[in-house]
């Protein structure tokens, strides 16, 4: 099969408290490891977790920077929002749905990693707003 994946590499300090986090939360499959990285197969994405000593500080906002899936299905999306709660992982901003009643209505919540990592989960009602033309101005919420 010839599938293009997606890579992304973050910063951590804590190797187990990752692994706490990402497998026995998310449900990553945990891949090769030593004590500077872990890497994760997120829903067939590879994830870096990458050890640093840098003093890692949360953000005052979701914007500018975290990462994250779209779901196809909305059901697979309330999966991953059950387990979250189950798995009593920190929630950064609640579940909600934004853009109601218009082409860009998606269900969407944020995780916050023990490092402060941001992560969303998205699902859109209509899949050909995830990328919507550039007619449509609305990105994000207002700050």
């Amino acid at each position: 099969m010839n599938q293009t994946i997606f890579h992304l590499a973050f910063p951590v300090t804590n190797i187990p408290q990752t692994k706490a986090f990402y497998v026995d939360g998310l449900g990553c499959i945990p891949g090769r490891e030593n004590r500077h990285a872990l890497i994760l197969n997120l829903y067939g994405h590879q994830l870096v977790a990458h050890f640093t000593q840098d003093i890692l500080t949360s953000q005052k906002a979701i914007y500018p920077r975290h990462f994250g899936l779209i779901f196809s299905q909305e059901k697979d999306w309330q999966e991953i929002l059950e387990r979250a709660k189950n798995k009593n992982l920190e929630f950064r901003e609640e579940p909600k749905t934004r853009f109601v009643d218009s082409l860009l209505e998606h269900r969407t919540f944020f995780l916050e990693d023990p490092f402060y990592n941001l992560i969303e989960f998205k699902y859109y009602r209509h899949p050909e707003a995830i990328f919507a033309s550039a007619e449509s101005k609305e990105i994000g919420d207002r700050i």
